[in-house]
């Protein structure tokens, strides 16, 4: 039980990062009375436009990050992107103040080699064979053990920023140079791994409760560039291949700890399931379950993070989701084709209001659903090709 927004007994959510998933989180944390702070390092990001209130602060800075959770004394801290002063969220933690999931699950998951070498060495779970290097002549080596084709990626980075796949060796320095320039902090680390040739890559949703550990139907996902354009749910598959999936998402979630939603990225192969990445919050693939779901990724996030049960998620309806991007960057801008998009059956569509756009920047995404997957795929694209950015000036 707590106090209406802004009242002396109020129960209050801080976000680190304001994108659109962030937006939904903020909407559904404000629909059980939670009072809501966004937070970004630029203005008019979207979930500001909904928060109770925002703020703009570089969030690598760890001196202004901790300063401003200290003066809003926030009951939980939710980290929506990868570019924060993680050590700073370890010493808020130890201070007493809650980090969603932990902040060693934060610190982990937005480094790769965290998380690869907790999974892979630790764990001993399946993944791609993996390397290493912080320098352009250790990269050359680490390919040469991998082998090519490969893929090469920042240790930090969001969205595929930095990937690129590495097809011969003279592509090894340019590829360097794209880790260099996506990366999300400082540091010249990149990752290389092995190319998985993969049957289906799919997003398994894990919800970690209170009163346990709970799936969402698998979510099949098409990338490109590293970032997603399309996803579907449910993704078909065996229930074998389905157990292994959840077994792995399991130990992983199970090891970082705490409470929360948690996008477990796998890769469905010939000879098993294979991890890849994992988030500890929404994931951009599961918006589609704003459509499929009796509760959406974000509710179920809320709900977790603020300590309610959760037995089961019913999956509704088959649905889509697919994308807009811009391709060029701008301030004076239009997203066009809205009604057009949306006079398609059982369609819906969700505009970020970004502020501004950059070449691949995810502005909208449409939502589709259907009385099969393959119909809902068809429909979202259809509307998703409707969408268009409209660039003014330049």
């Amino acid at each position: 039980m707590w106090g209406a927004p802004f009242s002396a007994h109020s129960r209050k959510l801080l976000l680190l990062g304001s994108g659109e998933l962030g937006k939904e989180v903020i909407i559904e944390a404000q629909r059980l009375g939670v009072e809501t702070v966004a937070v970004d390092r630029y203005d008019h990001a979207p979930a500001m436009g909904v928060a109770h209130r925002s703020h703009v602060i570089d969030m690598l800075d760890a001196e202004a990050l901790k300063s401003l959770i200290r003066a809003e004394k926030p009951d939980v801290i939710v980290p929506e992107i990868e570019a924060i002063a993680t050590p700073a969220l370890l010493e808020l933690e130890a201070e007493g103040f809650t980090v969603v999931p932990t902040a060693r699950a934060t610190r982990l998951t937005m480094d790769r080699e965290g998380i690869r070498r907790l999974a892979a060495e630790e764990l001993g779970l399946p993944t791609a064979a993996y390397r290493f290097a912080d320098s352009l002549d250790e990269l050359r080596q680490a390919v040469e053990e991998i082998g090519t084709p490969c893929v090469i990626k920042p240790i930090m980075s969001s969205s595929g920023k930095g990937q690129s796949v590495c097809r011969t060796f003279g592509d090894v320095e340019s590829c360097w140079n794209t880790a260099l320039e996506g990366a999300r902090a400082k540091g010249t680390r990149v990752i290389v791994e092995a190319f998985v040739r993969f049957e289906s890559e799919i997003t398994l949703l894990t919800v970690r409760t209170v009163n346990g550990t709970v799936f969402c139907p698998p979510i099949g996902h098409i990338q490109k560039d590293g970032d997603y354009v399309e996803s579907w749910q449910p993704h078909p598959m065996d229930e074998k291949v389905l157990e292994e999936a959840r077994d792995i998402a399991r130990k992983v979630t199970d090891q970082l700890g705490g409470l929360g939603i948690f996008g477990v990225e796998l890769f469905l192969t010939p000879e098993g399931v294979l991890f890849s990445e994992v988030s500890p919050r929404p994931h951009d693939t599961g918006m589609v379950t704003m459509v499929t779901q009796d509760l959406s990724e974000f509710a179920l996030h809320v709900r977790a993070i603020l300590g309610f049960p959760l037995d089961s998620v019913q999956l509704l309806t088959p649905g889509a989701s697919a994308t807009l991007k811009a391709e060029t960057a701008a301030r004076d801008f239009a997203v066009t084709g809205i009604g057009e998009a949306l006079s398609l059956p059982r369609t819906q569509v969700r505009v970020f209001g970004k502020p501004e756009t950059r070449a691949g920047r995810r502005m909208a995404v449409a939502l589709s659903a259907a009385e099969d997957v393959e119909i809902a795929r068809t429909t979202a694209r259809q509307a998703a090709s409707m969408l268009k950015v409209e660039v003014k000036s330049r």
